[in-house]
């Protein structure tokens, strides 16, 4: 068991499918309680199972992270029936779109802008007032597109991603001295997903993970270890960190 997390709550955004789906397991395999929510991937009924027999029913909610009035209704869902938000997970986010910047109009740009940033701005709006004093985690997941600007067309989802940085080490300053830590993860090519099963060509994938010194793909389990780490009590002292994820792809 990692330490701390027993009986604890979390909130994992985008907690249907690939990332957030397998560390909802994780965290309910800890003991933790769960509420997470979806937009277009709904946890399958097999997630379900498996969270449910690890002690707790998952609170599950459909919500569109851009719509601020969602998002308030999802925060007064999570906390009647959980009360205190221990984890925050805010894992809502995706490409849109490949295009260039010069080819782009401004509303998909916006909307880019909206799906990864906007998001994160509003869940943690919101659930911060709830945030547990004193051991209260967040967890942003960026990409390493914001390391090295992605790949052809996706300049908008890096500039997002690279914005996630700067909010997780600003908020982690602001959140302090309450006790609350803020750190992000910089996931590489992470397969299995619907990110690239939608936006990434067979032969994309191939010339991609021949550049991966592991010499293979990541998958949605290699994202968990960094996770529990950083929502457990020994990562009490590490804050506005961005553990990069990527099999050696990229050194941060």
């Amino acid at each position: 068991m990692v330490s701390g997390l027993r009986d604890r709550k979390a909130l994992v955004t985008g907690g249907g499918t690939g990332i957030g789906a397998e560390l909802s397991m994780a965290l309910a395999r800890e003991g933790v309680r769960l509420a997470l929510t979806y937009r277009t991937h709904a946890p399958s009924d097999a997630a379900i199972e498996a969270i449910t027999a690890c002690g707790h029913s998952p609170l599950v909610v459909k919500l569109d992270a851009t719509l601020e009035n969602s998002v308030v209704d999802l925060i007064r869902q999570v906390t009647e029936q959980l009360g205190t938000i221990d984890i925050l997970v805010n894992n809502v986010g995706g490409l849109v779109q490949r295009a260039t910047i010069e080819d782009m109009p401004f509303a998909l740009w916006r909307d880019v802008m909206s799906v990864n940033l906007d998001s994160t701005f509003l869940v943690t709006h919101y659930a911060l007032p709830h945030l547990a004093q004193g051991h209260g985690r967040i967890i942003n997941v960026a990409s390493l597109a914001a390391r090295n600007g992605g790949h052809a067309g996706a300049t908008a989802y890096a500039a997002s991603k690279a914005a996630l940085f700067g909010f997780t080490r600003g908020l982690a300053k602001e959140v302090a001295p309450r006790g609350i830590t803020v750190n992000a993860l910089a996931p590489g090519f992470i397969e299995a997903t619907p990110f690239h099963d939608t936006f990434t060509s067979e032969a994309s994938k191939t010339a991609t993970i021949a550049t991966i010194p592991v010499g293979r793909a990541g998958r949605p389990s290699d994202i968990v270890g960094a996770a529990l780490w950083l929502a457990s009590d020994t990562a009490a002292f590490i804050t506005g960190t961005v553990i990069d994820i990527n099999g050696g792809q990229h050194f941060g």
